[in-house]
């Protein structure tokens, strides 16, 4: 098949870019596919990080992608569409996840579904973590450009539906990611960390946003001994001083150790290699790369049972399932953990969850899905 993919790729940075490199590859084994990306993704003004771009140490998968669409520049909409008819593909691939996009990549699908392309939107988010008055309006303009859906969880499935009733669509598990190096010795991981060996360390990785619920993780260490010690490592979006406070105010700042800044992959190994657990604390969620990079290290994780979470973790197995965002639930559940993790075989019982969530088998079912449109 010939297949056009638009998508944030390399050298854009984050979850949604990573995921797209992974997937163009596993396509490009068995079609023939061309990438996609933007000239501009958010406006400097818009953005609440330092950079929307990788650093010179993050891996170049080197995807061919061309950089074409500016978001926020209409002309360079018709542009784009043309630039993919030129192509002749069969299929458009789009990738979703902000309302901000909905204008650019609907009028795309648009113009190029009149032209015989068959569209299908890859939707790593339905509904917005960060609500704002427009996006039941622009969510439902661009679903309506789309011929069927790619959703990763049973959670969107119905957010979808509840949109676009009638929409065809095949749920796919986030494949785990594959290319963030080796696990290191986790004595070697804590010296460069300045971590003490025997504390249990409890890793909290990734952007730092309020839907994501640090302030949560910190209050429930607040309760917890002084054995356990909190890993935090990722970029802030926003000011950083309110969770200072709220370690202060939790008498907390000896155990903790904050890495607040962009994460490069080549220090990724580091830190999941460093921890014994990874908690996603989140208040909301669609699903969370953070879990596949974790999986990768066979680092087991505990999580809130929102959004898709619970789906990409087994219980027990691969880690542990908080039954909502409370800081009172988080810390029993980290507790717990700890008291049962020398019977239970989360390393094992990962390697078995890694063997059925590849890439390879990602890209098939999104063929497969088009071949029903």
């Amino acid at each position: 098949m010939k297949i056009a993919f638009l998508s944030p790729f390399y050298p854009y940075r984050g979850g949604i870019a990573q995921f797209g490199d992974s997937l163009y590859l596993a396509l490009s084994r068995s079609n023939d596919v061309q990438a996609y990306t933007f000239t501009r993704q958010y406006p400097d003004m818009l953005f609440p990080g330092k950079t929307q771009y990788v650093s010179g140490e993050d891996t170049n998968r080197h995807i061919n992608a061309i950089r074409i669409l500016d978001s926020v520049n209409p002309f360079s909409y018709y542009k784009t569409a043309k630039e993919i008819i030129k192509l002749k593909p069969d299929l458009l691939i789009i990738s979703y996840w902000m309302p901000f996009f909905a204008p650019s990549l609907g009028k795309i699908s648009s113009i190029v579904k009149k032209n015989g392309i068959k569209v299908i939107g890859l939707l790593h988010n339905v509904i917005a973590h960060e609500k704002k008055f427009y996006d039941k309006a622009f969510t439902k303009y661009f679903f309506n450009k789309c011929d069927g859906f790619v959703i990763l969880n049973t959670n969107s499935e119905k957010a979808l539906k509840g949109i676009i009733p009638n929409a065809k669509c095949n749920i796919q598990p986030h494949p785990l990611y594959d290319h963030y190096g080796t696990k290191m010795d986790w004595r070697e991981a804590r010296i460069k960390l300045g971590i003490i060996k025997d504390k249990k360390v409890v890793l909290y990785f990734g952007f730092i946003r309020n839907y994501k619920g640090l302030d949560l993780l910190i209050k429930a260490f607040g309760v917890l001994d002084d054995t356990y010690e909190l890993l935090i490592a990722g970029e802030a979006y926003g000011d950083f001083s309110g969770y200072e406070k709220l370690i202060e105010q939790a008498g907390i700042g000896k155990r903790v150790k904050l890495h607040i800044r962009y994460i490069e992959e080549k220090e990724i190994p580091v830190f999941f290699s460093a921890a014994d657990v990874c908690v996603l604390p989140y208040r909301t969620a669609t699903q969370s790369g953070i879990i596949g990079m974790a999986y990768h290290f066979n680092l087991p994780v505990i999580a809130t049972n929102v959004g898709g979470l619970a789906e990409m973790i087994e219980d027990e197995k691969t880690g542990l399932i908080i039954d909502s965002p409370s800081s009172i639930m988080m810390s029993a559940k980290i507790r717990e953990f700890f008291d049962t993790k020398v019977y239970r075989n989360y390393s094992e019982n990962i390697e078995r969850y890694k063997q059925k969530h590849s890439w390879d088998g990602f890209a098939d079912e999104i063929i497969s899905l088009f071949k029903t449109l």
